[in-house]
């Protein structure tokens, strides 16, 4: 048969079917073509990014923060290398081994490993995740040991915050902490933040945050099969924080520090000629290189429930009746409006009566007919209770609020209290009653209703030092880069002036240098323990209402004790600093406060003072705010929603 023959018999379906399935394959590969140019052309950066991540990691480089100086150079908060330890949750094999090895080879829990994971889940594929930083030396060497059984882990050196001097500068720089979801939020517009990155919490650090920090920089790491770091790929250094230079002189500092920190209380000092911060102490304090590092759960519970209140900065935060520092500017306004003249004398006895109640003073035996100076040098009560009653609450209110009371000084710290200066007005508005005269005899004293702050105390003295002056405090002197390039500079700034004739004014610090250099001054013994010409005023603030008094404060419970103050300034002839001292529940301020701010004059003025008991007077005892003992007399607390009760039968004791 002929070959024609087969072909007009062959199918017309089998053609068909053969055009279909290379219609089919030529579909397929079509298809397939795409695909390839898809993934290797459209994709191409989505899956490069992929592949070197099978090679390499990528850990965020912290920048460095800001080093912080005193006013003459001394570096107070610096930086240096820790071990931080990181993991990649995907290189990880075998996670509940990971986390058992973990928690035995560092100081972290199961829980802290889930929250640090949770808290980056939104990271990039492959991005290390911070589980603990600031490794000991013991972790770090643990965790090389194992680490060809972990994979995934790694460990980094990144900068840490030290502070040099510890509890002595806590409140005033303040610490670090991990960003909250809250601040990330805050702050996500500015991208430099990522979870887990520190930022400033408190004090300096946190209000200056933005001239600390620095930009972050960032490492890409070749790994091996396991996840473990063989060398850095790229390096993009980080950007150094700003530099700071603080007018605080660190040897004023540390000496407030070291007089005050077995109390309770604060410590703060100026330049009354420019209103520079030269020393800020609060006590008890904390360690701020444990708060910004390797603190547990546990070390922070202690310290938010200790009963002290270890993170109220007092300087700024502690709101206390100045009691008799009150009483030089009282003495102002009284000789600036008339009531009195430095000459008049008003009998001044162990007690004032009025509307049939006694006012008793700190002296039983009373001060006899005395003028106002002496009634600045003794402290005398009844002599400003009667003066006050003359002068009448707004008028009161009115030069003492001229002083800076009852406003915020404008310190560059987040917190600060604004104090309370009563008022007839104020009253009615708070109370919905009048105003008696009996409380103007408290206030007249500094007690009762009104509250000031540590710096709000200051900043009057410094002002009656000064002339009359009202500075707002400055605490940062310079903001330099890390070249070192100013980018700002500080200046003094006036808040006002006091408005008071110069002539009163120089009656109200002759007053002054005579409570420490006159015969019968409530602070006399300074004169005789130094030569660096301290004036300046005790004050005993009370507590509670004792039904008998006693000069034995170690029987009275600690609770019960009044605070004790002292306010001055050195020398009084060409004042160069003033300091304000509060120690809490500390008795007489003679006693407890004066020393303290003796100790900050000499570290400042440079001079040693001699031996106590010169020319044979000793210095008065320090009382420390030790436990209660048992003996506790019979105690009448004082207290009131948000402000204090007016304690009208009860003296005050300096």
């Amino acid at each position: 048969m002929s070959r024609s023959y087969f072909k007009d018999k062959e199918p017309v379906e089998f053609k068909g079917r053969v055009f279909a399935a290379m219609l089919l394959v030529g579909v397929c590969f079509f298809l397939l073509a795409a695909r390839l140019w898809y993934l290797q052309v459209f994709e191409h950066s989505y899956f490069l990014e992929l592949s070197m991540n099978n090679a390499t990691r990528l850990i965020k480089a912290p920048a460095p923060r800001g080093v912080v100086y005193d006013r003459v150079g001394v570096k107070i908060a610096e930086n240096r290398p820790g071990f931080d330890l990181y993991i990649v949750p995907e290189d990880v094999k075998d996670w509940p081994k990971t986390k058992e090895m973990l928690t035995k080879l560092v100081q972290i829990d199961e829980e802290e490993i889930n929250e640090a994971l949770e808290k980056s889940s939104k990271r990039p594929p492959f991005q290390a995740v911070k589980l603990k930083e600031d490794l000991s030396w013991e972790e770090t060497v643990r965790i090389e040991s194992f680490k060809f059984e972990l994979p995934g882990l790694m460990l980094d050196v990144s900068p840490k915050r030290s502070y040099v001097f510890g509890e002595a500068t806590a409140h005033l720089l303040g610490y670090l902490g991990e960003i909250s979801e809250k601040e990330l939020k805050e702050r996500e517009d500015e991208g430099l933040y990522s979870s887990g990155d520190l930022i400033g919490k408190y004090g300096l650090e946190k209000y200056f945050e933005s001239d600390l920090r620095g930009i972050d920089g960032g490492k890409e790491l070749e790994v091996d099969a396991l996840g473990r770091k063989i060398r850095v790929v790229n390096w993009i250094p980080p950007y150094p924080g700003n530099n700071m230079k603080l007018t605080i002189d660190i040897k004023a500092q540390v000496a407030a520090w070291a007089s005050l920190h077995d109390k309770v209380g604060a410590v703060v000092a100026m330049d009354p000629k420019t209103g520079k911060v030269l020393a800020m102490v609060s006590t008890p304090g904390f360690d701020p290189n444990t708060l910004s590092s390797r603190i547990t759960r546990e070390e922070w519970r202690a310290i938010i429930e200790n009963p002290l209140n270890v993170l109220n900065n007092r300087a700024i935060q502690g709101q206390y009746p100045p009691a008799s520092t009150y009483k030089p500017i009282h003495a102002a306004a009284a000789l600036e409006e008339g009531v009195i003249t430095p000459e008049t004398k008003i009998y001044s006895g162990p007690s004032f009566w009025f509307a049939g109640r006694a006012y008793r003073d700190w002296k039983e035996e009373g001060h006899g007919s005395i003028n106002v100076h002496r009634a600045i040098v003794e402290s005398s009560d009844t002599f400003f209770y009667q003066v006050g009653l003359k002068l009448g609450i707004d008028r009161l209110a009115d030069y003492t609020k001229r002083f800076g009371f009852g406003t915020k000084t404008g310190v560059p710290l987040h917190g600060e209290k604004s104090g309370l200066v009563p008022s007839s007005e104020w009253k009615r508005k708070v109370y919905k009653v009048k105003w008696y005269e009996g409380e103007t005899i408290s206030v007249s004293v500094g007690q009762g209703y009104m509250l000031t702050t540590p710096l709000q105390l200051l900043n009057a003295y410094a002002a009656i030092a000064n002339g009359g002056t009202l500075w707002r405090p400055i605490i940062v002197e310079e903001i330099t880069t890390p070249e070192g390039k100013v980018i700002s500079r500080a200046e003094p700034e006036k808040r006002g002036e006091l408005g008071i004739s110069e002539k009163t004014m120089s009656h109200v610090r002759d007053g002054l240098r005579g409570v420490t250099h006159d015969e019968g001054g409530t602070a006399r013994f300074l004169s005789r323990t130094t030569d660096l010409k301290i004036a300046g005023k005790t004050g005993t603030a009370q507590v509670a209402r004792l039904i008998k008094r006693t000069k034995n404060i170690e029987s009275i419970a600690y609770k019960y004790r009044d605070h004790a103050w002292f306010a001055g300034f050195a020398p009084y002839d060409d004042p160069q600093i003033a300091v304000v001292v509060i120690v809490e529940h500390g008795g007489f301020g003679a006693s407890a406060a004066a020393p303290v701010a003796r100790e900050v004059f000499k570290a400042y003025l440079g001079k040693e003072a001699p031996p106590a008991g010169v020319e044979g007077e000793a210095a008065p005892p320090e009382t420390a705010p030790t436990a209660p003992d048992g003996r506790t007399p019979s105690v009448i607390p004082i207290s009131a929603p948000g402000v204090r009760q007016a304690v009208p039968e009860e003296s005050l004791n300096d």
